[in-house]
């Protein structure tokens, strides 16, 4: 994602901010940029400064984001370039050994940045890195939520991971688990809301361990409460969102990321209520018990099936997308088609394939059994068109069907409108008329109704839905 804050007079030097990585890297993008227009640093500043919000989660990402920035520090020597992020945090020697970054500002003091980037202008200080233990961070910087279009914002209920899985740097760049309290999710659901958002993404980095305390006094005891710790004392995802669903108006909500296991059957019956989108992104990485215990994650084959079929069971109909690692250290062919033939008699929609890479700073690094990369191609490749063949299905089945949608942020192009159903299928409008303006359904809900699957755009391995607006 690509964003400038600009001065008043809509003159240079201005800020940019270049965005990489997952929904709460995203979110955490939009409230630097609220906190750097509120304090009105652009109106006053002196030269350029580029903000890189990095990630982390691969090696390549890290790698990536030292070529975004030599190429803006080419393209514009006298700037101010500014490194946080993920790969802030956990690669920042990579970034303090790069000439081309003159800032470099983990996560441990990414909202911080306001008075730290004052500072560095003014010539107060020549500090390169700010830098410190993220395990010792217990705040969450929980105002702010980034819009996507003029439809959807994000809401940020959880940050930090507590699992240590193998293959994952994540909790050494974000911290311990941590979570919003209710109330104030429940005041930043109803503030969007009252701005005209129509969907509210409930995103963290482990939702699943989102544990609120019950009593102001022990605010500063929570690590992660889920199973070890009295219950009595906190709140979970459940309860969270039954009380956004009680307490907000908003018209819709999805969840990010979960994981088998945290999708108990009441967290399931709360998509009884029709703001609740029929909509699940699971974080499985594998359908073979041995290869999971391998990741350390804490379920098995079992529970990855149970989830599934649950979610078959109580949601309907719901638009299921799964995140799945191929290729982990020691998984043999026998272990791939364990998880290929589950995962191809489960119900589910859509599958995103990772090939695994080693990520310096993880335990799963130091394993000797390293799939060969040709060996790990061929299993994404099975794996994806396992994933196309489904999508297509499932796309063919939603023709004739009535869909309640919002529209997507590209549609200044109207022969490109993009919407997105409650149940996550996006879709191209067509047959709009030349004079038709997209205002009167920028903001709220509107019908549509699904009449082909197009095949024929090459880009577009999966096709795309097309949809006629429904006037009413």
């Amino acid at each position: 994602m690509d964003s400038v804050v600009e001065n008043q007079e809509n003159k240079s030097p201005k800020i940019s901010m270049k965005t990489y990585g997952c929904k709460v890297n995203t979110y955490d993008s939009g409230l630097l940029q609220d906190k750097l227009k509120k304090a009105g640093i652009e109106n006053s500043l002196n030269k350029d400064v580029h903000i890189v919000n990095t990630c982390a989660v691969t090696r390549e990402a890290t790698m990536e984001a030292l070529r975004h920035i030599r190429k803006m520090k080419k393209n514009n020597p006298d700037s101010l370039v500014v490194v946080t992020g993920c790969a802030a945090q956990v690669d920042s020697d990579d970034f303090v050994n790069e000439k081309a970054a003159d800032f470099i500002i983990a996560n441990s003091h990414k909202f911080s940045m306001n008075e730290l980037l004052t500072e560095k202008l003014e010539g107060k200080s020549e500090e390169r890195l700010k830098h410190s233990n993220i395990f010792e961070k217990d705040d969450l910087d929980a105002e702010g939520g980034l819009e996507e279009g003029r439809s959807r914002a994000f809401v940020k209920i959880q940050d930090g991971c507590n699992s240590f899985c193998t293959y994952c740097v994540i909790p050494f760049a974000r911290g311990k688990s941590r979570s919003i309290p209710i109330p104030g999710v429940i005041d930043k659901v109803n503030e969007l809301s009252s701005k005209g958002f129509a969907e509210g993404i409930l995103t963290g980095i482990h939702i699943g361990d989102y544990a609120s305390v019950k009593s102001a006094e022990d605010k500063l005891k929570v690590v992660s409460a889920r199973g070890r710790t009295n219950p009595d004392r906190y709140y979970f995802l459940e309860d969270l969102i039954e009380q956004v669903l009680e307490h907000t108006e908003m018209p819709r909500f999805r969840l990010g990321s979960i994981e088998p296991g945290e999708l108990s059957e009441r967290l399931l019956k709360t998509y009884a209520n029709p703001r609740m989108c029929p909509h699940f992104h699971m974080s499985i990485q594998s359908a073979c018990s041995k290869t999971l215990k391998g990741m350390k994650r804490k379920y098995d084959a079992k529970l990855v099936e149970k989830s599934l079929k649950d979610i078959q069971r109580l949601v309907p109909n719901a638009y299921v997308g799964m995140d799945v690692i191929v290729g982990f250290p020691g998984e043999t062919e026998e272990d791939f088609n364990e998880t290929f033939q589950r995962l191809a008699s489960l119900p589910w929609t859509r599958i995103h394939v990772f090939p695994y890479s080693d990520r310096p700073g993880t335990k799963s690094e130091e394993y000797c059994e390293k799939v060969d990369t040709v060996e790990k191609k061929r299993r994404a490749s099975l794996l994806r068109e396992l994933s196309s063949q489904r999508l297509r299905e499932q796309a063919l089945a939603q023709i004739g069907s009535l869909k309640d949608c919002i529209l997507l942020s590209k549609y200044k192009d109207k022969s490109k409108v993009q919407v997105l159903s409650r149940d996550y299928w996006q879709m191209q409008l067509i047959n709009l008329p030349e004079d038709f303006d997209l205002e009167r359904i920028a903001e709220g809900e509107f019908k549509v109704k699904v009449v082909s699957f197009d095949e024929s755009n090459a880009s577009r391995m999966d096709g795309k839905l097309l949809a006629e607006l429904v006037e009413s």
